[in-house]
């Protein structure tokens, strides 16, 4: 399957820091290293000042957090909820379906308290997936073509 595909989780743990919790200087995309179809993953926590930490570069998409469905030259993208952390999503979006040479933003957050000390950890799992061919290593800085919000607004 013709994608490139993009994971940003960003992890936290103290809430007052602007908006929901999370700086708003965190980026929702980075730019990609090559065009070809492939699967990156960037980590960013806050005990590191939320810099990137990249994974290595995987061949296969994660059947188990992602769905994807090719028929008809049409590509349906499904992130699935795989956190059993607050809050749970009973009702979910249906699948962002894309053309070639569309992209889709998924992002899902999620919560959950610390047993050591009663803190709260936050999660903020970024989803970006381009379907076809990727002509531009910017793409992911850009305004998608779906954009899916499951965030909460954790407090």
């Amino acid at each position: 399957m013709d994608v490139v595909v993009q994971w940003v989780r960003t992890e936290w743990v103290r809430p007052e820091r602007g908006g929901p919790g999370l700086p708003g200087s965190v980026p929702a995309g980075f730019v990609l290293p090559h065009l070809r179809p492939a699967v990156h993953e960037a980590r960013l926590h806050e005990r590191d000042g939320f810099r990137p930490a990249w994974s290595a570069e995987k061949s296969e998409v994660d059947r188990l957090a992602l769905v994807l469905r090719e028929d008809d030259g049409v590509l349906s993208v499904q992130l699935q909820n795989t956190l059993f952390a607050p809050p749970q999503r009973r009702d979910r979006p249906s699948p962002a379906r894309l053309e070639r040479g569309q992209w889709v933003r998924w992002q899902l957050d999620h919560r959950w308290q610390r047993s050591r000390d009663g803190g709260w950890n936050y999660l903020l799992t970024t989803l970006n997936l381009a379907y076809g061919p990727v002509s531009d290593a910017r793409l992911f800085l850009g305004t998608p073509t779906r954009f899916v919000d499951e965030r909460a607004g954790l407090s």
